[in-house]
């Protein structure tokens, strides 16, 4: 019994001789524990998405449209100081101006000038003679001189001078057509010298556009 009890006490001497001499394990930093315990927190959370990058876009370029007509899918240029109106609508409520067909007039008394503009489908057509012919009226309106035949940014051109005894305050003028798309246009103009028409249409058919 004795060598029985001096063995255990043998033991628990050995035991504690080992656990003695074996290396201790420091205690956490509890600071540290939090801090890392943050990071991995922050690490978890998700990610904004990022905002797309804004597209840019062109300045638009500024346009005047003091002195131009724009209806029926095309555009001319016409002095400030008069306005058109619908010639067709006015003799015809019912058949007013359309894509089609059509006619629009302007007329000022102070500046003596009176502009007239005609328009139909023709597709196919290059030639607009038939309707600067249809514009001039053969009771009034005489040519004068040689037509002048140009291509004005892909369409045929013609303009004539004429005299006109439609009035007498408006003796002189010019009549033109042209092609542009499946259309064709003319333009006529009365006005109190021969030096004004021709300037006046280069100004309109410069700022003229069609299906537009």
């Amino acid at each position: 019994m004795k060598k029985q009890t001096f063995l255990i006490l043998t033991f628990n001497l050995l035991l504690f001789s080992l656990t003695a001499c074996s290396p201790k394990v420091p205690t956490p930093d509890p600071k540290l524990i939090i801090q890392q315990s943050v990071a991995a927190t922050i690490a978890a959370m998700p990610v904004p998405t990022q905002a797309p990058l804004p597209t840019p876009y062109p300045t638009p370029t500024a346009f005047n449209l003091a002195g131009l007509f724009c209806e029926y899918q095309f555009c001319i240029g016409h002095p400030i100081d008069m306005s058109f109106f619908d010639l067709s609508a006015q003799q015809n409520p019912t058949t007013p101006s359309t894509y089609n067909q059509g006619m629009v007039t302007a007329f000022n008394i102070n500046s003596s000038l009176f502009i007239q503009v005609m328009w139909q489908t023709a597709p196919g057509t290059g030639d607009p003679q038939f309707l600067l012919d249809l514009m001039l009226d053969d009771a009034a309106d005489l040519p004068q001189g040689n037509k002048d035949i140009k291509l004005v940014r892909g369409m045929n051109v013609i303009y004539t001078s004429i005299a006109s005894t439609a009035t007498p305050l408006l003796p002189f003028g010019g009549a033109a057509a042209w092609t542009c798309s499946d259309r064709v246009f003319a333009w006529k103009i009365y006005a109190p010298d021969a030096s004004t028409a021709n300037p006046l249409f280069e100004e309109a058919l410069a700022r003229f556009s069609c299906n537009q």
